[in-house]
């Protein structure tokens, strides 16, 4: 059974609860963001302002259907009209193992590929975070190049429509 979540557009009032999980380094291990010091409500709020911002970037809170718990983020940077970047992360460690990833993945995918028009997405994911690499192969992604401690992948349009229709029959 896939997890009920949807997705919305990230909002100001979202720095309330994501300053509290960019303080914890367990949910950033597997990233390239850097703990250098506490981060504050205020200063949350002030990057979350000018991110909200850039014309570039598609980004949104996964949210639970039955309370509208704000959960994690998932956004598309760099958009460009034909490809875009990737990114996921779930805030709420007891959420973690759920399926919510792959859902909120195939959620943004779907909206790339069939409404914004992309042709191609890539993202970059630790190699050692094993459960994000499974979220993203199983949607079609493939690794296309290293880089330090990363794994770059991308998956194409038409790749990710077969292999989603071939999960849904």
């Amino acid at each position: 059974m896939k997890p009920d979540i949807f997705l919305r557009p990230l909002a100001l009032e979202d720095a309330e609860t994501s300053f509290h999980w960019r303080n914890d380094p367990e949910i950033w291990k597997y990233t390239k963001f850097n703990l250098s010091g506490q981060i504050t409500l205020e200063m949350e709020q002030e990057w979350l302002l000018a991110t909200l911002k850039q014309q570039d970037q598609k980004r949104y809170a996964i949210c639970l259907k039955d309370t509208g718990a704000y959960i994690g983020n998932i956004q598309l940077l760099e958009v460009d009209g034909e490809k875009a970047v990737f990114h996921l992360f779930i805030g709420e460690t007891s959420c973690w193992g759920k399926g919510i990833g792959k859902e909120a993945t195939r959620l943004l995918l779907d909206y790339a590929f069939y409404d914004l028009g992309l042709q191609r997405v890539d993202l970059e994911v630790n190699k050692d975070n094993i459960a994000a690499i499974r979220i993203y192969t199983s949607w079609g992604f493939t690794t296309v190049g290293h880089a330090s401690s990363f794994n770059r992948m991308s998956i194409s349009k038409t790749t990710y429509t077969r292999q989603h229709l071939n999960q849904i029959l």
